[in-house]
This record gives structure tokens, C-alpha cells and sequence, in this order.
């Protein structure tokens, strides 16, 4: 049996690090995104006896994982160990031990053996420990980094929300975050519901029951149809119609109601500026030509029975999403792995970007923050050209690009059709920009190379800071095993421009 450990300091007192640990969603929060983990059963929370069972993927391991929760101390610590697993023995004790009144140690204690006994521990071992220091070190990481992230809307009363898109990459995520801070969240599906408090809508037939939004204090609406791949006339419809239709029904029927959520978050886009070359555009430019711009203007447009209505409307409009667990980077590693990445046209065109855990950390200012109304650019200060991203992703993953993405063999121009070329900056301030770090660390544990600090420059935040004290942010540029990236940034007072 080996023994590993792994602790870190956190700034708040053992008993809110605590709490969120209880919370379910959490479990899916410390879940790296090189792994796949699925719940299936879940009895109790982390009292004793409870029960947790998950599918688990990760590299060429899969399977599934029973644990049960014992020695449960409130407050303190608890312990799961495996019944069921990849491992011969596991039990892992979470403890939580105060260092003042402000501040507490989080210290993961983990006994374990690897199957096959001795043999595999002596050919596995180091391997193993490898990947136990990179899980822990991005669970801790993540753990300050949601935790700061709350603490700084803390002040503000917890939530009901609902959300809409809720099974995709920002809504899924955004559902375990706000959860595992202590909100209440519901998911707007247009399927049979599978969990408690899910809202049944037919956005295509124009079906949402004003009834079902009662007592809910905000409205976050992520859903449409994905703008990745080809776009051929019907597709462009699609990409259009699930906006509009979407947007323009959950509009009207919170106008409709008696007591109204407070504030409607609808998802946009940069799109709306269109291809200005190395023009700097905010929120007050003028919206640019092009089928995106379209949509957009069309889609924030169908926002305004809400705006009528007195409720607060805000318009996040995002860069591309970079997340490890999918997104554009999902879409874009597998081509250039294979060696088909290349730059688009000249590579001269700019793409603005943000990080996914930056986004959750937009809607939640726009949730809690009552000055905060119309459209807010979520993107990172420093947008890289096509050329840039292309031989920075090519670098990190060893695998220099072979084929031009004009080319006809190449897959890349389809998964970045639509990506827009422009660079964006905030109109409006008010808050605290982010300040990148040069040496910021690697959520692997590499060391930090030219590489990252270059992904570290192109750090991801706002335009979006326009609340009186900005959240740590962080730039998650985390993918599949072997290529992870986690880097953070200390709070700085620059000011910046405040929202329309």
C-alpha cells in the first residue's frame, strides 16, 4: 500500500471550504477535463454510509467506480473509500483544518494499492503518483478558484436559476458551478425531465409554461444550435432560428409574468462586429456585415419585450470558448495531432477568445450585479492571430502543421467556420482587469515553457470587469492527457470601462 498526500493552503475558514465540498456538484467541478466521469447513483451526500457510483474514461482506462463515504466529521473531514474500481485498495480522507479564522489547510490523505500486487506497484508506481500530483494539484486549484469566485459575490443573496442549454460545454459547467456555490438551479430541457426541478420547453413550438418560472430570480438562456461545421443553407437556418425562436419565447413570457426573475442572461457573440481586421471594437462600435452579424443583431433584438418589462437584460457576447473538454480546442487537437492543422488564408485575421471558467465567471457577475445591463464583451484583452494560435496549439502538442487549412484536406476550416476575426476591447469599466502572469504554473505540473507563457499573455478575462472588485480569474487551456494548461492571475486595480 502506498500513501500520497497532497495539501494546500486556502484563503477562507475550513468551514466554507467545507460546505462547498458537500455540495454535489462539487464532485463534478474537481473533475479534471482529461477525464470523463459520469454519475449514475448517488445515496447521501459525504455523511457515512452514503454512496457515490460514476463511469469513469480516462486515457485507455474506463470502468466504473463504487465508493462509500466513512469517519465523517462535520465541518472537518470525511473519508471515501473504493469498493468497486480500478485500484486494489483506496481510501481517500478530505480534511479541512483551520489556520485562523480566514483561512484553512485543505489536505487530500489517499492510501492505495495497484491491482496485481506487488508487480504492478513496482512497474506503475511512479506513473501513478504522476497522476496523482497532477489531479490534486488541479483540484486544489480549482477549488480556490470557484471558492474565490463565490466569495466575492458573497454579500449577494444565493439564487434560483434557471438555465437553458444546460447540457452543452458553458451550460453544464455553469450548472455545477453555481450549484456547488450554493445556488439554486433548475435546467430548461426539451426532453422528459431527468432530475429534480428540470422545466419542460419547446422552443420550436413555441411551448414554455409561464407557471413553471415562478419564484425563479434569474433566467440564464445558453441554447442554440452550434455553429461548428459547414455552413450550408440549412444550417445557417437552424443557427439562426434556435436564437431567435429561443430567445424571443423566453422574452415575452417572463414580460408576461406577474412577478418576473430579475434578470434575464442571454448568451451572444462577438460575431456581431464582424471581420475588421486589427480594428479595436467595444460595445458602443457598430455592429459589421456578414451572416454572424446577422444573427446576432437579431438575436440580442429578441431580447427587448424583457427590456420593456423592466427586467435587467444582459448580453454576454463571447469570444470562442477554449476549454479542454470541448469546444473549439476539442474539435481543432484531433486535426492537428494528425498533423492536418494549418493556418487559415494569410493567418493575419484576429480571433478573440476567452477561457470556459472565465465565462462562468462572467455570468455570475452578471447574475449578482445590479448595475450591470445590455451588452458586455466576455473576451480575453490580448487576441492572437490565426497564425499565432495556429503554431502555439501545433507546438503544444508536438505535432508541427503539415497541410494548409485552405486545403481540401484539411478538416480545420470547418471546425473554425464562423470563428470571428477582430479584436475586441471593453467600452466600460469600473472593475479591475486581469494582469497575466508570465510564470504562472501548468495544471500538469510542467514547468512553465515559452509555450505557456505565450497561452499566458493571451490570458483570458474581460473586457467583462466592470463589478467594484473583480474575480480571480483563470485561463484554462486544459485538454486531453499529456497537453493540460491552468493559468491564473493575482487581482490587479487597473480600471476598465463600464458596460451600456
Amino acid at each position: 500500500m502506498t500513501i500520497f498526500e497532497w495539501r494546500s493552503t486556502m484563503p477562507l475558514p475550513a468551514d466554507q471550504v467545507y460546505a462547498w465540498h458537500t455540495r454535489p456538484e462539487a464532485f463534478e467541478r474537481l473533475t479534471p477535463p482529461w477525464q470523463k466521469v459520469t454519475v449514475v447513483e448517488r445515496s447521501g451526500g459525504i455523511e457515512d454510509g452514503a454512496i457515490l457510483v460514476f463511469e469513469y474514461h480516462s486515457g485507455p482506462l474506463r470502468g466504473r467506480w463504487v465508493s462509500v463515504h466513512q469517519d465523517h466529521v462535520a465541518g472537518r473531514r470525511f473519508t471515501d473509500r473504493q469498493v468497486h474500481g480500478p485500484f486494489a485498495y483506496w481510501e481517500h480522507t478530505h480534511s479541512f483544518i483551520p489556520q485562523g479564522d480566514d483561512a484553512c489547510m485543505l489536505e487530500d490523505h489517499v492510501e492505495y494499492g495497484l491491482p496485481l500486487g506487488g508487480l504492478v506497484d513496482a512497474l506503475g508506481g511512479l506513473p501513478a503518483r504522476h497522476a496523482l500530483e497532477r489531479l490534486f494539484r488541479f483540484r486544489h486549484r480549482r477549488t480556490r478558484a470557484d471558492l474565490s469566485r463565490h466569495a466575492d459575490t458573497a454579500a449577494a443573496p444565493r439564487l434560483k436559476v434557471a438555465v437553458s442549454g444546460a447540457t452543452g460545454l458553458v451550460g453544464g459547467n455553469l450548472v455545477a458551478f453555481l450549484a456547488a456555490g450554493g445556488h439554486e438551479v433548475s435546467r430548461l430541457v426539451r426532453r422528459a425531465p431527468t432530475r429534480e426541478g428540470d422545466i419542460v420547453w419547446d422552443p420550436q413550438l413555441g411551448k414554455l409554461a409561464a407557471h413553471s418560472l415562478d419564484g425563479l430570480d434569474a433566467v440564464v438562456h445558453l441554447a442554440g444550435e452550434s455553429t461548428a461545421g459547414r455552413w450550408t443553407e440549412a444550417k445557417k437556418r437552424r443557427v439562426l432560428a434556435s436564437r431567435v425562436e429561443s430567445t424571443s419565447l423566453l422574452a415575452e413570457t417572463v414580460a408576461g409574468m406577474k412577478k418576473p426573475p430579475k434578470v434575464l442572461v442571454c448568451a451572444s457573440a462577438v460575431g456581431l462586429y464582424g471581420d475588421r481586421g486589427d480594428e479595436v471594437v467595444d460595445e458602443t462600435s457598430e455592429p459589421g456585415d456578414g451572416f454572424l452579424s446577422e444573427v446576432v443583431q437579431r438575436w440580442e433584438e429578441a431580447l427587448e419585450p424583457a427590456r420593456q418589462a423592466g427586467i435587467r437584460v444582459v448580453s454576454l457576447r463571447f469570444g470562442v470558448v477554449v476549454a479542454g473538454g470541448g469546444g473549439a480546442l476539442a474539435r481543432l487537437v484531433p486535426a492537428f495531432r494528425a498533423g492536418a492543422g494549418g493556418v487559415i488564408g494569410d493567418g493575419r485575421q484576429y480571433m478573440s477568445w476567452v477561457a470556459l471558467d472565465d465565462v462562468l465567471g462572467a455570468i455570475l457577475l452578471a447574475l449578482t450585479d445590479k448595475k450591470l445591463s445590455g451588452p458586455v464583451n466576455v473576451v480575453s484583452p490580448n487576441p492572437v492571430s490565426n497564425r499565432e494560435f495556429t503554431r502555439t496549439l501545433a507546438h503544444v502538442l508536438r505535432r508541427p502543421p503539415r497541410l494548409h487549412a485552405d486545403s481540401p484536406l484539411s478538416p480545420v476550416r470547418s471546425s473554425l467556420t464562423g470563428w470571428v476575426a477582430v479584436v475586441v476591447a471593453g467600452a466600460a469599466g469600473g472593475g479591475a482587469a486581469a494582469s497575466p502572469s508570465a510564470s504562472a504554473p501548468c495544471s500538469d505540473g510542467a514547468d512553465v515553457t515559452a509555450t505557456a507563457a505565450f497561452l499566458c499573455r493571451c490570458h483570458s478575462t474581460k473586457t467583462m470587469h466592470v463589478a467594484p472588485k473583480a474575480a480571480t480569474v483563470s485561463a484554462v487551456l486544459a485538454s486531453p492527457p499529456r497537453i493540460g494548461m491552468s493559468l491564473t492571475t493575482d487581482r490587479t486595480s487597473a480600471p476598465r470601462a463600464a458596460a451600456k
